[in-house]
């Protein structure tokens, strides 16, 4: 559960009363020692990545697909949009339908999933690594130096 997330226990219920009796869906929790090691490699394993938020800010969870060059499909809102480019480093949408048929198409195309996978991966890399952003700050700061 995200810390801070007001509507995650509701949801958490809602979604436990959806799947009640199938025994074919687990709902996995940190209350039930999911932490950092496990997300990391149930994101490994994934085919899709898919976020559904209809606000958002930078999307960590979506970087975090990326990174792993998971293809990720999600709405194009707050910062996922800047990670999520469609077409390019994974597919967009807004409607449940909408996005269900994008993953759908991506569970069914792999050499899609890994054009994207792979690009979304390069992105992270280029835009929001950490080193890169020293890399611009030094950049920036040599150019104030040196008067260019």
């Amino acid at each position: 559960m995200a810390r801070g997330d007001s509507e995650g226990a509701l949801f958490y219920e809602r979604v436990l009363d959806y799947v009640a009796g199938d025994e074919n869906i687990h709902i996995l929790t940190d209350q039930q020692g999911v932490h950092d090691l496990e997300v990391n490699a149930l994101q490994r394993v994934t085919t899709v990545g898919l976020h559904t938020a209809v606000r958002e800010g930078f999307g960590l969870a979506v970087t975090e697909f990326l990174w792993k060059s998971v293809p990720v499909v999600a709405r194009p809102v707050g910062g996922v949009k800047l990670q999520v480019i469609d077409g390019q480093t994974g597919l967009t949408g807004w409607s449940v339908p909408e996005l269900a048929e994008k993953a759908a198409r991506l569970l069914s195309e792999p050499d899609a999933r890994t054009r994207l996978g792979e690009a979304g991966r390069e992105h992270v890399l280029e835009n929001f690594v950490i080193t890169r952003h020293v890399q611009r700050y030094l950049a920036f700061f040599s150019s104030l130096l040196c008067g260019h």
